[in-house]
């Protein structure tokens, strides 16, 4: 059962900082969307509803997305959906169902870095940067492989280029959470391959990246850079599926991804 002590509807972004460094056991809300779920005790919740912390803003060279940005936001804003060929909205369209999304945010998303997560997987591939309230800018990259911040999460910044990417995932049931999921990127002569739901966080394939930058994309490149990525990256098993399993998915996923993209080009 959740329970909550004090609830504190900020007012600003430096009232929640200070509270959550201040006050133990004291935890930042985002859409409730998973905290709810579980069975704990919250001193103090931060409630960041009141700081106009929901938007999607075109800045020319990139897009930001304010940390209380529900994930249906992701799916319906025309400045989201037309990103990257759509990359975004493949990512969380097969989310649980619409109520789901329209709570669930992507500041909670992306600062809860849950490894079962779609669209962690899909901002990584498109090189997304955070911005924190003391920790200030940092990639997506190097908050996923740290052991998180004691911070809040403001904005995601992703950059507007000519990139062209896809996701994809295998699922038992078309809104189950992912057995696993693949999302790719291209950006002239650079590539970025993710696998994410391993079931461990959302990882880059370096090999299968450097494969393709020196070989070029085509058929059998794709083929290739599939099974690097499987080599390089560790899986592992949980009710959904076994590691073995993973493992034996993934090329197949980095392939099918890879010509998507190739296409769209």
């Amino acid at each position: 059962m959740l329970q909550i002590d004090n609830y504190l509807y900020a007012s600003s972004l430096t009232e929640a900082y200070n509270t959550l460094q201040s006050v133990p056991g004291s935890v930042v809300l985002g859409g409730c969307g998973y905290i709810r779920l579980g069975a704990r005790s919250i001193s103090t919740a931060i409630d960041l509803s009141n700081l106009d912390l929901n938007f999607v803003r075109d800045t020319g060279s990139a897009i930001e997305v304010g940390a209380m940005t529900t994930l249906r936001s992701f799916e319906t804003n025309p400045t989201m959906t037309r990103l990257a060929n759509g990359v975004l909205k493949s990512a969380v369209e097969n989310i649980v169902g619409v109520q789901l999304r329209n709570c669930v945010t992507i500041g909670g998303t992306v600062a809860g870095r849950y490894p079962f997560s779609d669209p962690l997987t899909a901002l990584l591939a498109l090189d997304t940067e955070l911005q924190f309230v003391n920790h200030g800018r940092v990639s997506l990259e190097e908050y996923l492989s740290g052991k998180g911040y004691k911070d809040i999460l403001e904005k995601i910044i992703i950059p507007q280029d000519d990139r062209s990417a896809a996701f994809t995932s295998i699922r038992k049931s078309k809104t189950d959470y992912a057995v696993l999921n693949v999302a790719v990127a291209k950006n002239a002569d650079n590539y970025r391959i993710v696998v994410g739901s391993r079931p461990g966080k959302a990882m880059l394939s370096t090999d299968a990246a450097d494969y393709l930058t020196q070989n070029g994309l085509d058929d059998k490149s794709a083929a290739e850079a599939g099974r690097l990525a499987a080599e390089q990256l560790q899986f592992g098993d949980n009710p959904r599926g076994s590691g073995e399993y993973r493992k034996a998915v993934c090329p197949v996923l980095i392939t099918r991804a890879l010509t998507e993209v190739m296409h769209a080009a």
